[in-house]
């Protein structure tokens, strides 16, 4: 508790130093506005020569204090503002010496900083209003899976914000911990010796899955083929494909032997120094394919999931356009188009339904939501789709089943 407090108060602090630097940031533009066209009047007047003649000294002083009001601002929003990003950085710099355009770039950091503060400080005080609600403390603890060519790591968390705002409002979580790549029915059984060793050291009995992309297809299967279906209590698959991608199985089709070979030894050797046991590239990508989830489908298809007592469903999401999405989904979203039709960048439309309960989230501006928009990869905060409040209501509906 008292980590989460100071947690808490961190990033209090965080948003306060940002809004303020925000605030000086707006200070300096508006009276760098203000005072231009105060001078352009003097000059008007009495000539550039004589008003610099006879105000130099305040002149020289008013440089003075807005160079310090800028540079304040700009260190103080930099360090501390997630939304900018390393690009919106870059173009601040390389603006900043160019007439004009360091204005309008300063107008976007002024922008950009300005909603990130109020929208963080307006989450943290939701999260405080329903903190003795806990609605997301669910009867079972949530197991996050991660996807293809991930890992869970310990710094830079797959989920990206969102298992903290689970955490915040109640819920207790766990992660996979499987391999980052390898075929389906081999991350199944990495799944179920996990599930076992949460329920025997915690005495939990059952966890809710919550499983992203190729997770989906594995917990689903470690369910099937493994005999840990009394250990899951509900299964929620993230933009999985469970009807495979098309275009994979044309780049599968396409690609050389030797290329695909090569490819798949430079990241094999990469991920088993990184800590993955045997990872398998190959089975991966083909189990992602059409034709391989066709041969998962015939393995779970007539499974029972509710008369195992597992309540099961899926989420998907699309893209509006290759524009609407962050690298390097973007580039792949009209490969995916042509074979797959409407899609996240990386799974058609077609792929996501599976399970009791279905729901498709179409963001109603042009940003859309992609395949990594939906577990918060980008850290962006999204108009029209709140990533981190959709988790918090999706855990806070497991908890009302009694989940």
């Amino acid at each position: 508790m008292n980590d989460k407090r100071k947690e808490k108060n961190q990033t209090l602090k965080r948003l306060n130093i940002l809004g303020i630097g925000n605030k000086l940031l707006l200070v300096f533009i508006i009276s760098v506005f203000v005072i231009g066209v105060g001078l352009i009047v003097m000059i008007a007047q009495d000539g550039i020569k004589q008003v610099f003649k006879q105000n130099w000294g305040l002149i020289l002083l008013i440089v003075l204090i807005e160079f310090i009001i800028f540079w304040i601002g700009i260190i103080m929003v930099y360090l501390t503002s997630v939304q900018l990003g390393i690009k919106m950085r870059i173009i601040g710099i390389v603006c900043g010496m160019i007439p004009i355009a360091h204005l309008i770039a300063l107008s976007a950091i002024i922008r950009i900083t300005g909603k990130e503060a109020r929208f963080e400080k307006k989450k943290l005080k939701l999260n405080k209003k329903r903190r003795d609600q806990q609605i997301c403390k669910t009867k079972y603890p949530i197991l996050m899976v991660h996807g293809v060519f991930f890992r869970d790591s310990k710094y830079l968390n797959y989920w990206g914000r969102i298992p903290k705002e689970l955490s915040q409002n109640g819920a207790t979580i766990y992660y996979g911990e499987h391999q980052s790549a390898a075929a389906v029915t081999d991350s199944a059984k990495e799944l179920a010796a996990r599930i076992r060793q949460i329920v025997e050291e915690t005495g939990c009995e059952k966890v809710n899955v919550i499983a992203h992309s190729k997770g989906g297809l594995d917990i689903k299967t470690a369910v099937v083929t493994t005999d840990i279906a009394p250990c899951v209590a509900s299964i929620t698959t993230i933009n999985t494909p469970h009807r495979g991608c098309e275009f994979a199985d044309y780049l599968m089709g396409k690609a050389p032997q030797g290329l695909k070979n090569k490819v798949a030894s430079v990241y094999n050797s990469t991920l088993k120094k990184l800590g993955d046991d045997n990872p398998d590239f190959i089975a991966a990508v083909t189990d992602l394919t059409a034709s391989g989830c066709n041969e998962i489908t015939k393995l779970t298809e007539n499974y029972d999931y509710k008369n195992a007592g597992i309540y099961t469903q899926s989420i998907g999401s699309v893209m509006k356009e290759a524009a609407s999405g962050a690298f390097p989904l973007n580039m792949s979203y009209h490969l995916v188009k042509h074979f797959d039709g409407r899609n996240d960048g990386l799974v058609g439309e077609d792929s996501f339904q599976w399970g009791e309960d279905y729901t498709f989230l179409e963001n109603k501006y042009k940003r859309g939501i992609s395949h990594g928009d939906m577990i918060d990869l980008n850290r962006e905060n999204i108009d029209g789709f709140d990533v981190r409040e959709f988790y918090v209501k999706l855990v806070e509906r497991l908890k009302e089943k009694g989940l």
